[in-house]
């Protein structure tokens, strides 16, 4: 009675540890965000244009084809398109714990029991027993014989698993927004090498123009000075500035091929020529594109939405940790051949059946548990501030292009003007030098003027394109086709 009162004690003292190991911490709170502006600087829209698929977006033919090599075929992207895939696995690997796990047995055993041991005492009592045959006595020492299946099945009391199946769906959502991302990325990033290209493709051909002007007014002073109405100074000034133009021609052939074999890596492939528009900066200059309302055009950034999923997963490990708290309930039933007699084995009579439930509760492992929750509370500060990081950069960049593109549509129509006059003024200092009104430095920094002037007017132009570019891909154009 005594020994009795003593496992009725012991067993209450376990259910009270068990108890007291189930309260649970309340969730961490996070700080408040920071609220967004209404509009960005300067800007008045409420449509975006990180809305529209980058196919409509881009009209360039010869552009589009090439993006979609790149996504095609972009080291990067492919990166990208595995991670996804993992986490895809990720998320059927939680959805499979809510199924019992079925394990297929062949097991054999031998025990030897002590004659003072409940086993030895009990086995051979057994065999004094009127009641059992030969084939039923237990042999020492004693085999023990499965065939069968052996399952174990959690049940999901607290949401501990629908809380890792939670996560796990944030991640994938997460790494699909990174690869979206990249997509906008990469799409942004071949458009803006494209311009680039045909922008010093236009410069190019400006330079030789130049070139040939200039090689035309050098053999004018040649001639002069065999007449005696030009010095060899001249001659020498005509000549420098024909080499000068000639060494910007190689300069801007050799960054031709190093964006030509860039576009190229992109497209994951060695050599290719890229195929691309001729007359695309000289159509009329660009205008910029509607941003829409910053409530709604930087959540269509997909590294804003990657964040906003990371921070899901980040509150949904926390309610796994909380969970792992309580007490677990686990059901491991089997079915199978089970014998001590290996001629009996295999047998109808060998058939056995059971079921075995069991509450777990964490009791000694509680500092792991608790290092698991301060683990999860820091990875969800770490996750919200990471989003806000992601919206004020966003914000900020949006802000920028705007402004900046604003500024460059002012410069633009400044260099037009610059150029224009100083296209007059080279015919103006030609006829003069020719009638003995001007000498050959006023006829040389003309030149000089225009061509500088005329390949800043390309520069501006593209710098206006690309920044189109950007904007559309800081609103989160790009991902949709």
């Amino acid at each position: 009675m005594h020994k009795r009162k003593n496992i009725l004690y012991s067993a209450a003292l376990l259910l009270v540890l068990g108890m007291a190991s189930c309260r649970v911490s309340a969730p961490p709170s996070l700080p408040a965000g920071k609220p967004l502006p209404e509009q960005f600087p300067g800007s008045s829209d409420t449509v975006s244009s990180g809305e529209t698929p980058w196919k409509q977006f881009y009209h360039d033919q010869l552009l589009k084809d090439l993006v979609d090599t790149v996504l095609l075929n972009n080291p990067d992207q492919v990166l990208a398109l595995q991670r996804v895939e993992i986490m895809n696995q990720q998320v059927l690997q939680r959805k499979a714990a809510f199924l019992p796990s079925v394990n297929a047995v062949l097991s054999a055993g031998l025990d030897r029991y002590g004659d003072y041991t409940l086993n030895g005492v009990g086995n051979f009592d057994t065999n004094l027993s009127p009641n059992i045959n030969k084939d039923q006595k237990i042999p020492g020492p004693t085999p023990d014989l499965f065939l069968g299946l052996r399952s174990q099945w959690e049940i999901d009391l607290w949401g501990r698993l629908k809380s890792q199946k939670q996560a796990a769906v944030a991640r994938f959502m997460a790494a699909e927004k990174g690869r979206q991302f990249i997509t906008t990325q990469l799409v942004a990033q071949v458009a803006l090498l494209y311009y680039e290209l045909i922008a010093f493709d236009n410069e190019l051909e400006i330079v030789r123009k130049n070139m040939e002007l200039q090689a035309r007014a050098l053999e004018v002073v040649k001639i002069q000075k065999m007449g005696g109405r030009a010095t060899e100074l001249a001659v020498q000034q005509f000549e420098a500035q024909l080499f000068r133009t000639q060494a910007m021609e190689l300069v801007m052939k050799q960054q031709i091929v190093a964006i030509e074999n860039e576009l190229n890596f992109l497209a994951g492939r060695y050599q290719a020529k890229i195929e691309r528009s001729r007359q695309l900066l000289h159509t009329p200059a660009p205008a910029l594109i509607p941003a829409g309302i910053p409530s709604k055009s930087l959540l269509n950034r997909p590294d804003v939405q990657e964040a906003e999923w990371m921070l899901v997963a980040a509150r949904a490990d926390i309610n796994a940790v909380r969970a792992a708290f309580m007490p677990a309930l686990t059901i491991s039933p089997y079915a199978g051949l089970n014998s001590f007699n290996a001629a009996r084995w295999i047998s109808p009579e060998s058939a056995a059946l059971g079921i075995l439930g069991g509450l777990t509760a964490p009791v000694l492992n509680r500092r792991q548990l608790k290092s698991d929750y301060k683990i999860a509370a820091s990875n969800q500060l770490s996750a919200f501030a990471i989003y806000q990081k992601t919206m004020l950069g966003a914000y900020a960049e949006i802000s920028t292009q705007i402004n900046g593109w604003r500024n460059l549509r002012q410069q633009f129509d400044l260099k037009e003007k610059e150029f224009m006059v100083l296209s007059s003024a080279v015919q103006t200092a030609n006829d003069l030098y020719l009638g003995g009104y001007a000498n050959y430095l006023e006829v040389i920094t003309a030149q000089k003027g225009v061509l500088d002037a005329e390949l800043e007017l390309v520069t501006i132009r593209l710098k206006m394109l690309q920044t189109k570019v950007d904007l559309y891909r800081s609103l989160g154009g790009g991902w949709k086709m």
